[in-house]
């Protein structure tokens, strides 16, 4: 059986292929240990979602729910979802540009919510420090190929076969930089 491919590697796939293999080697410890402090406000920021404690009108708005994809084998789980604006919209701490692993997060998102029956118009991501909010287009065909590709890459990706490039902007800011050749 396929291993299912969790909505929040993705951006971790994007910024690095490695980072989604050094990830594991920390699952068993406590997150103090090697969580940045951006690591730790996201978590923070995080907490009323995954006790849907963000909003009262549970009617109207989803919050933290479990999604799944069949066709992608994803699962992970939604921000918000407001019912009423058929919105979909992913929350990060401080958005300073729109990377591809922010969108690929989202579409994974959108994709599962419409295997389930919801209708979704728009998708955003919310920077939740300047309050600022970014909508992001509904995949056309293209940008489909290109996070169909992500997808194909995960499940093809070895840390021992695959060559990962530097790029010493990114492993300057990885968590993982110690752990990396």
């Amino acid at each position: 059986m396929e291993e299912y491919i969790q909505i929040s590697k993705l951006n971790d796939f994007v910024f690095c292929p490695k980072s989604m293999y050094l990830h594991s080697i920390y699952d068993e410890f406590d997150t103090r240990v090697y969580h940045s402090h951006y690591q730790t406000a996201g978590k923070i920021n995080h907490e009323c979602i995954d006790n849907q404690k963000y909003s009262s009108a549970k009617n109207k708005v989803l919050q933290g729910i479990e999604v799944y994809s069949q066709k992608y084998n994803l699962v992970g789980k939604i921000d918000l979802f407001y019912k009423d604006k058929k919105e979909l919209m992913e929350r990060k701490t401080k958005i300073k540009k729109i990377y591809d692993g922010y969108k690929y997060q989202l579409y994974a998102q959108y994709f599962c919510l419409l295997e389930e029956g919801y209708e979704i118009e728009k998708i955003s991501v919310h920077s939740l420090n300047d309050n600022k909010k970014y909508n992001i287009d509904i995949p056309d065909e293209n940008e489909i190929k290109k996070f169909e590709k992500v997808i194909e890459k995960i499940k093809s990706f070895s840390v021992y076969k695959d060559r990962v490039l530097k790029n010493p902007n990114k492993c300057n800011m990885c968590i993982y930089n110690n752990l990396c050749n």
